[in-house]
């Protein structure tokens, strides 16, 4: 389980102003099933996971959780770009506690997955966008975390590493939750069971993935 308490998050404009992402939000996830979050850009779907994470506090409230959760995996930032894929992910190992046998069976798993070839070796700043998100989707993969954050899983490399990503998720069901932020409304679809709908200054949540995408389909076209 996964609690937000009177959650509020803010962050500056110009001059003294702010502005208010979510303000006293209260929002409970369950374990062990996968839930989608969507809206339309701008509504926080990152913020919320960057709060789940632990890479941004709150300004106030608290985010609470029973399990090890993933810092958020697609967008792919936070590398060292000077330094290779396989010093990334040695440099990953060597903070999380790793001895030298765990490592390097850890840096074997990240480099088969990720399927990045040649360029396992060369600096990160020589990488495609999908390439780092790959990079970053196979580090996480490597450690086992009770949750699992994607923001927009369709950044993860061409559609058969996708298709290998989402036989991953299948098999993480009943064991782990993987929460993903996205676009593609046929992905949450297949691969979610629960639906957060962030809408305005709101947020719904849904127990069932369907009827959350039909409520952002159905403002969709009201919209247009």
């Amino acid at each position: 389980m996964i609690r937000l308490t009177r959650v509020t998050k803010t962050y500056p404009l110009l001059g003294m102003a702010r502005h208010t992402v979510f303000r006293n939000l209260s929002l409970e996830l369950p374990s062990r099933t996968h839930i989608g979050i969507l809206g339309r850009n701008g509504a926080g779907k990152s913020t919320l996971l960057r709060l789940i994470g632990g890479a941004e506090l709150p300004d106030r409230g608290r985010v609470e959780s029973d399990g090890s959760i993933s810092p958020p995996l697609g967008l792919a930032n936070g590398f060292a770009v000077k330094i290779s894929g396989r010093d990334n992910a040695r440099f990953v190992a060597r903070i999380c506690g790793d001895d030298d046998d765990a490592a390097q069976e850890r840096i074997r798993f990240v480099r088969e997955f990720s399927e990045l070839g040649v360029f396992f070796d060369r600096p990160v700043e020589t990488y495609s966008s999908g390439m780092r998100a790959r990079l970053a989707f196979s580090i996480s993969m490597s450690f086992d975390y009770d949750y699992y954050l994607i923001d927009e899983l369709t950044a993860v490399g061409d559609k058969r590493f996708r298709d290998k990503a989402e036989r991953t998720f299948k098999e993480m069901k009943g064991r782990a939750s993987i929460i993903m932020a996205s676009h593609n409304l046929a992905q949450l679809r297949r691969d979610c069971e629960i639906g957060v709908y962030l809408k305005g200054n709101a947020v719904h949540y849904y127990d069932d993935i369907g009827a959350a995408v039909a409520a952002y389909e159905h403002d969709q076209r009201q919209a247009a």
